[in-house]
Parts: C-alpha cells; structure tokens; sequence
C-alpha cells in the first residue's frame, strides 16, 4: 500500500514513469496532511492554560474537533489509494480485449464503471475536505497561538487537496458521454471550488490580523 512506503521511497515512485500514483492521490495525501496539521495544534492547545480559561462549549468544540480530523487523517489516506486502485482499474479497462461483440461489450461496461470510480472518488474527496475548514476556523480562532501558522498551512493544503481532486473529476468526466451530467459536476465543481476559495481567504484573514 502507498501509505506504508518510505516517504523517499513514495517520492521516487511519484516521479516515476508510472502513471498511479498521481494528482488524484497527492490530492488526498495532502487532505490527510492538512487533518493532521489541524489535529497537532488541537494537541498543542488542549490542557493549556488557556485552554483551561475557555468556557466548556468550546472546550468541547475543541474536543470534538481533535477528534473528528484524527478520523479524517485516516480516511484520506485510503482515499489516496482508493483513488490510484480506481486510475489503474480504469486503464485496465481500456487494455481489454475487442475482438468480439461480446468482448467490446465487456470493455465498454468496465470502462464506464472505471470513469464512475475515477470521478467519483475525487470527488469525494474534495466534499470531505470541504469539511476540515470547519475544523481548521475552530484551531486559528482557539488553538495554540505559537501554533496559528500550521493552522494557516492546514488551510492551505485543504485548497490545494480540493482544487487537486477537482481538477481530476473535469478530467475524468471528459469520458462521459452524457453532456448533461458533464455540465452538472462541471457546475459542482466551480461551486465547491468557489467555496473553498473564499474560506480559505476568510481563514487566512483571521491568520494575518493575529499575526500582526
């Protein structure tokens, strides 16, 4: 599994001439990474003196937060290889045979279901992240203040993980044949997109006016 490599050994094979892993994973890798960059500054402010201050609301919004992106840093570690299963599947599909009616009919259902898996997936992925800023508002706002930075970087890579698996739905969409499901994951895509545009800008405000 890739989450079990060497990170130079993962590195080395990203550059490889092998076409999995690629964006779609790295964009999960780094959901993954922006969960636990969020979950280290709950970890750093949690039993602090000014935690300790904070009423029992937040206190438990932190709380529940730590807990919620130490399951996420999880589960987009196996969307990463979710994600590179569903490309190699889909390229499978596409070595298969086509000699006979019944074999080009064969083919032409795996490499619809192989599109499905190699949209749908990053698409996931992208909805889920959409979620940790929710999480990384609650860090900048409440966490360790020697921390705010990693919060800011969290920040960051939850755009670069939405904008990267965003970016391999529009590509793998471009096997659908069905135009009017193209232009609506198209539409959802610039929605979602637009969104975490603006609250990662929103975050990265709040970042900015505490470091001043």
């Amino acid at each position: 599994m890739l989450q079990d490599l060497k990170l130079k050994d993962f590195i080395n094979e990203l550059g490889s001439n092998s076409p999995a892993p690629g964006g779609g994973s790295i964009a999960a890798l780094s959901a993954s990474m922006a969960s636990a960059l969020a979950s280290m500054v709950f970890n750093l402010t949690i039993g602090k003196k000014e935690y300790l201050e904070y009423d029992d609301s937040i206190k438990k919004n932190i709380d529940t937060s730590l807990e919620e992106v130490s399951l996420c840093k999880k589960d987009f570690l196996n969307f990463m290889e979710k994600d590179t299963d569903a490309f190699l599947s889909l390229m499978k599909a596409y070595k298969m045979p086509k000699k006979t009616e019944e074999e080009i009919k064969f083919r032409k259902e795996a490499i619809k279901k192989g599109n499905e898996n190699a949209q749908n997936i990053p698409f996931e992925v992208a909805k889920s992240a959409y979620k940790l800023y929710s999480y990384i508002a609650i860090a900048v706002n409440y966490g360790n203040k020697n921390a705010i930075s990693d919060a800011g970087v969290a920040a960051s890579l939850t755009e670069t993980a939405i904008e990267g698996a965003l970016l391999n739905v529009k590509i793998n969409i471009q096997g659908i044949k069905d135009e009017v499901y193209k232009k609506k994951m198209t539409d959802e895509c610039s929605k979602l997109l637009k969104k975490s545009t603006d609250k990662k800008k929103e975050i990265m405000e709040i970042i900015e006016e505490k470091l001043k």
